[in-house]
C-alpha cells in the first residue's frame, strides 16, 4: 500500500542526501576532516569512517552534549554482484542530547568481518545494543567486554538479518539439529 502514497514516487530512487551546513556541522567537520555531515528529509546525520568513530562519538558526547545513545542498529546493503571487499554494512547510531533537546544519527560503513570500535566505554547502553547487532548481522565490535549472542540460541549458525543467507534455511537447520524434528516453516 505504501507504493500508492501521494508523496512517494512509483519507483523509488536512491536516497538523495545533501550537505548539512550549520555552525554545529562545521564544528564537527573542523574536528574530524574525514567526517561528512549530511541531511535527508530535514534529518541531519554524520557519516564517520570506523577509524575515527570512537573519537567522533566522544566529541559529540563531551563537547556537543549528546549524552544518550538511544539506539544502535545496522543495515546490510548486500546484493549479488557486490565485491567481497565492499563496505556492505552500515552501522547506525541514534544519539540524543537532553540539554539541546536534539537527536542526531551517526553512521559508519564496514566490510564483512571488519570490526567497529565498541562504544561501551562512552555509553553504557552500547553493551547490549552492540551484542544485538553482532548477533543479528555478525558485525564484530572491537573492545566489547562480552561480545556474544544475546537473542539467538548459542548453537545457531549464521546471522538472521544478513541478506545473503535464507533465514528459513537457518531455522530449518537449527530445528533439525537441535530439536531433532522437521521445521514447520
Amino acid at each position: 500500500m505504501s507504493e500508492n502514497l501521494p508523496h512517494r514516487p512509483a519507483t523509488s530512487a536512491p536516497m538523495q542526501a545533501v550537505d548539512w551546513e550549520s555552525e554545529f556541522s562545521a564544528r564537527i567537520r573542523a574536528a574530524f576532516p574525514t567526517v561528512a555531515t549530511r541531511c535527508y528529509l530535514e534529518q541531519n546525520f554524520v557519516e564517520a569512517p570506523a577509524s575515527v568513530l570512537a573519537q567522533a562519538m566522544a566529541f559529540l558526547r563531551d563537547s556537543e552534549r549528546f549524552d544518550m545513545l538511544m539506539d544502535l542498529t545496522a543495515v546490510d546493503w548486500w546484493k549479488k554482484d557486490l565485491p567481497a571487499s565492499a563496505q556492505r554494512f552500515e552501522v547506525v547510531y541514534e544519539l540524543y542530547s537532553f540539554p539541546r533537546n536534539e537527536r542526531l544519527r551517526v553512521k559508519t560503513r564496514v566490510a564483512d568481518g571488519e570490526p567497529v570500535p565498541s562504544l561501551t566505554s562512552l555509553y553504557e547502553a552500547a553493551d547490549w545494543l552492540e551484542r544485538e547487532v553482532f548477533d543479528m548481522f555478525g558485525i564484530p565490535f572491537d573492545g566489547h567486554p562480552n561480545l556474544k549472542r544475546i537473542l539467538m540460541p548459542d548453537e545457531w549458525q549464521g546471522f538472521p538479518l544478513r541478506k545473503d543467507k535464507s533465514i528459513l534455511a537457518m531455522d530449518q537447520d537449527w530445528v533439525r539439529d537441535n530439536l531433532q524434528i522437521e521445521s514447520g516453516q
